[in-house]
């Protein structure tokens, strides 16, 4: 029987570097032989990919309420969990994803004031109560992830939020982390690439040594 996979995340608010920290960890699993796929939220499907287009147009600023808004994220997670991820875990992979269920649940459960057990009752629902096994939380001021992004070619819509929503964002993903302290490590997103990726690598090793990844 083989056994089931790691699910690692990656979280946090914009420009923080989770993006480049989870292709560096990929590149460094592909060095080892260790089998992983790199994947992201929304995204990761063809449908998921479809829904990210649509849910981040800048042209739809102001037209989506909160709650439709929610429902999209979690309708791509569900196709995500059922085509990609669960299927990966099964035959053994390791699954790195660039966000998750925390990342709706700081946005729109915190960042839009749904409330987080609401939008955690519902994104439990739409993985069949996947949890990730070990998640890597990038965290950085969000002033500080501003001046990131605005040398950015191009941004989305959930970037061009105003900065007490991303204030509300990050503050969602603190709270997470203290909540789930086993599973949520913060990092500071201040260090350099290469200081992350050092740090991230030691937590996956003694994760997979103590719990026989």
């Amino acid at each position: 029987m083989t056994q089931r996979g790691l699910f690692i995340t990656f979280e946090g608010v914009e420009g923080a570097g989770k993006s480049t920290l989870s292709l560096n960890v990929l590149k460094a699993f592909q060095l080892k032989n260790i089998p992983a796929i790199h994947t992201r939220e929304p995204g990761g499907t063809l449908l998921g990919e479809k829904l990210r287009e649509f849910v981040l147009d800048k042209e739809l600023s102001g037209h989506i309420k909160p709650r439709a808004e929610l429902f999209l994220f979690l309708s791509a997670r569900a196709q995500h969990v059922e085509e990609v991820i669960r299927p990966r875990l099964e035959e053994g992979v390791t699954v790195l994803c660039d966000r998750f269920s925390d990342s709706t649940i700081a946005y729109q459960g915190y960042g839009r004031n749904l409330g987080p057990q609401y939008v955690q009752k519902l994104s439990d629902l739409s993985t069949d109560f996947l949890v990730p096994d070990l998640t890597f939380l990038c965290d950085l001021e969000s002033e500080q992830g501003f001046s990131r992004t605005k040398h950015r070619k191009f941004s989305d819509r959930i970037e061009d939020e105003h900065i007490e929503f991303h204030k509300r964002v990050r503050q969602g993903f603190l709270e997470l982390a203290k909540i789930h302290s086993d599973r949520i490590i913060v990092l500071d997103a201040t260090k350099s690439a290469t200081d992350l990726l050092s740090q991230v690598l030691i937590c996956i090793d003694q994760k997979r040594n103590n719990y026989g990844f």
